[in-house]
């Protein structure tokens, strides 16, 4: 069985669980870098990018995320994750961790009270629409020539992939639609056996 590792400073944690263990995951808890020795992938949850990341920084968290995307091991970023995964951020003369290949837009479809839920076609998961819940979400405004736009919403890219990294501006553990999860489930699953082939 794989595990998937949940960066765990902030967030919906136990929603992410909930949603991993029920598509055929075992789920480690992330809280300082050794923890990153011991998973399959990782998923990144929402919550508030700035705050993350000044978190990231006091627990030295840094480099070692940075590490670990860099290693072949799939990453999932949810909402304010996918902030930390992009390579550039509107307004901003720098992005965080720099592992995907998109500009985000912070904020972009507006604060709490313009949170909203609304069926998405996503890439991958075409059997029916997915729920998406925006709760002060963001939008890619542009990738890269190796990344693959897997769904939008008003003319907006709300989630993509690019090889081993995954990233939505929604949030998928706040449904009982485990799709998403699944999706990255079977990355990490198709990474490994690549990995085994190698080894």
């Amino acid at each position: 069985m794989i595990t998937v590792g949940i960066l765990a400073l902030q967030g919906a944690v136990r929603e992410h669980a909930k949603a991993l263990e029920a598509s055929g995951a075992k789920v480690k808890i992330v809280k300082c870098m050794e923890d990153l020795q011991e998973i399959d992938g990782l998923v990144m949850p929402g919550g508030e990018s700035t705050t993350m990341r000044r978190l990231i920084d006091k627990y030295e968290m840094f480099q070692p995320l940075q590490n670990f995307a860099e290693s072949g091991k799939p990453v999932f970023g949810t909402c304010a994750g996918m902030i930390l995964m992009a390579k550039e951020i509107s307004g901003q003369d720098h992005g965080h961790l720099e592992v995907m290949d998109m500009k985000v837009h912070r904020n972009g479809f507006g604060r709490q009270r313009e949170s909203f839920e609304v069926a998405l076609t996503v890439q991958g998961l075409e059997e029916e629409s997915y729920i998406g819940v925006f709760i002060r979400a963001p939008y890619i405004e542009s990738v890269g020539n190796g990344v693959e736009v897997i769904a939008s919403f008003q003319d907006k890219i709300v989630a993509a992939r690019q090889g081993l990294f995954l990233a939505c501006a929604f949030h998928p553990e706040l449904t009982d639609d485990h799709r998403m999860h699944a999706y990255f489930v079977k990355m990490i699953e198709e990474s490994n056996e690549q990995l085994h082939k190698i080894s």
